[in-house]
């Protein structure tokens, strides 16, 4: 997306956030966004983990005026060959710019510093390594940011706004489907055609990196597939 946008503040940006969040609160989420790309323009990006193209879509739709919505997809090294190829075929077929950010490592050099299977041993220092750091360091050039998050998911995330403030990165958090169900997201997948990683027809709820990641028993929520046998609910994106 190549319009600038006035580089705002920190107090400007909490004020926006806290504004937006009560007054879009009842918003539909192809307005929320519409709302992100005007007030932000270029400095606004989505963030995919490539489990659906949902977000990616509506942003499609947003119409911004500098050219297309960047979608940022983290390549951890570990993603499942299915989610790599939903990330391609996005890039394709939608009106939006692909940018794939990946570790200051690779899975090898990770290895021979910290010893294989990282994931298993310390998740939670191999979630920094491979996805929060990345994240971070990719969202620099941006003021708001928006994600896929549901309150339908887990408890965790119950309590999701549809705009907020992102306290550890200082930006804005746009959670546009925040008050969506799966009926919702299926619908909307239906009615439009969008791109779904394969993987969720294939017993997985929710499609992380592949070491981590389970398919889900009858009965158990979208995330518990992920960590399975462990506290862990989240990767540190997100809290």
């Amino acid at each position: 997306m190549t319009t600038v946008q006035e580089e705002r503040g920190t107090e400007d940006l909490r004020s926006i956030a806290e504004r937006a969040g009560r007054d879009l609160e009842d918003a539909s989420a192809l307005e929320i966004l519409q709302w992100a790309v005007d007030t932000f323009g270029g400095r606004f990006c989505v963030t995919s983990s490539m489990e659906d193209a949902v977000v990616a879509h509506l942003a499609s739709r947003a119409r911004p005026a500098g050219g297309p919505v960047d979608v940022v997809f983290l390549d951890t090294g570990y993603h499942f060959p299915e989610t790599i190829g939903t990330r391609d075929a996005v890039e394709a077929v939608m009106d939006v710019n692909v940018i794939t950010l990946t570790p200051r490592q690779t899975v090898a050099e990770q290895d021979a510093e910290y010893g294989p299977a990282l994931h298993d041993r310390d998740p939670d220092l191999c979630c920094a390594l491979r996805k929060v750091k990345p994240l971070e360091e990719g969202l620099t050039s941006y003021d708001a940011w928006a994600t896929g998050l549901r309150r339908d998911e887990s408890p965790t995330r119950a309590n999701t706004p549809v705009v907020g403030w992102d306290e550890k990165r200082r930006k804005v958090k746009v959670s546009p489907i925040a008050r969506w169900t799966q009926d919702d997201v299926d619908a909307y997948v239906a009615e439009h055609g969008v791109l779904t990683n394969p993987l969720l027809t294939d017993g997985y709820a929710s499609v992380g990196c592949a070491p981590c990641t389970r398919r889900v028993l009858e009965g158990e929520d979208a995330r518990a597939g992920r960590w399975a046998g462990r506290s862990k609910t989240e990767c540190g994106l997100h809290g």
